[in-house]
């Protein structure tokens, strides 16, 4: 794996972490409700998300 990889890896670790850290009643509500949504509508999420982190790595580098 690239350093760079890794480093991305590690920082989405320290935000996740800072999530669960700050608000961890405010994380589970959250959870809850994904529980509560369609496969279809997580996976467009996911999909709209991959695009625009793409993007916003377009602009980064």
């Amino acid at each position: 794996m690239s350093d760079d990889l890794l480093a991305a890896l590690c920082l989405v670790l320290v935000l996740e972490g800072l999530l669960l850290f700050a608000a961890p009643g405010l994380w589970k509500q959250a959870v809850a409700q994904l529980l509560e949504r369609p496969d279809q509508s997580l996976r467009a999420a996911g999909g709209v998300m991959i695009v625009l982190g793409l993007v916003a790595l377009q602009f980064v580098r």
